[in-house]
C-alpha cells in the first residue's frame, strides 16, 4: 500500500513543520513494522562499472556503517555500451528505534536520494519512503489491510491508490 507524507497528496515539504509531519508519519509506521527488531537500512548508487564505487560522504552519512551487498545491471537488454549501468545496492543492520533513519527519510523526502528501504531480517516487510510518500510491502492481507485502516487519512484519494 502506499502512503502520502503529507496531507493533501502534498509532494515536498517546504516548512519546517511540514518536515515534522512527513517525519512522524514514515516514523509511525516504521514503529508498527519493526518496533523491538533489528531492520536492513538499504541504500542505493548507480555507476556504468559492475564495480561499486566508494560510498561518498554524504550516503555514508545516510547509513553508516553500510557494505556492498549486491549490484545487479540496471537493465538487462541494453546492448549499448555507452548506456550500461548497474545498480549498487548497500545494506546495513540496526536494532529499529524512532528516528534511527530521520536524516535518510528527509534526503529520501527531498529526492536527494532513492531506492531506500528499511526492511526486516528477513525482507518480508519493506518500508520503501519517497518523495511524496512511501509504499508498504507486508506478508499478508491481514497485516497492510490492519495497518491501511489504521491510517486511512495518509491514503491516496485517487482510485488506483497512488
Amino acid at each position: 500500500m502506499r502512503f502520502h507524507s503529507l496531507p493533501g497528496s502534498k509532494r515536498y515539504p517546504d516548512a519546517d513543520s511540514e518536515y515534522d509531519i512527513v517525519l512522524h508519519r514514515y516514523n509511525t509506521v516504521l514503529d508498527e513494522l519493526f518496533h523491538g527488531q533489528d531492520v536492513r537500512i538499504v541504500t542505493t548508487d548507480w555507476s556504468d562499472a559492475s564495480e561499486p564505487p566508494a560510498l561518498s560522504a554524504q550516503h555514508a552519512l545516510w547509513n553508516p556503517g553500510a557494505r556492498h551487498w549486491m549490484s545487479v545491471r540496471t537493465d538487462e537488454e541494453e546492448t549499448d555500451p555507452d548506456f550500461i549501468t548497474y545498480t549498487h545496492l548497500y545494506a546495513s543492520r540496526k536494532p529499529w528505534r524512532s528516528g534511527l533513519v530521520d536524516d535518510l527519510l528527509r534526503a529520501a523526502a527531498e529526492d536527494a536520494t532513492v531506492g531506500v528501504m528499511i526492511a526486516s531480517s528477513s525482507f518480508d516487510r519493506i518500508h520503501h519512503p519517497y518523495d511524496g510518500g512511501a509504499d508498504v510491502l507486508l506478508p499478508t492481507t491481514s497485516e497492510r489491510d490492519t495497518i491501511k485502516h489504521s491510517h486511512a487519512d495518509w491514503l491516496s484519494e485517487h482510485p488506483s491508490g497512488y
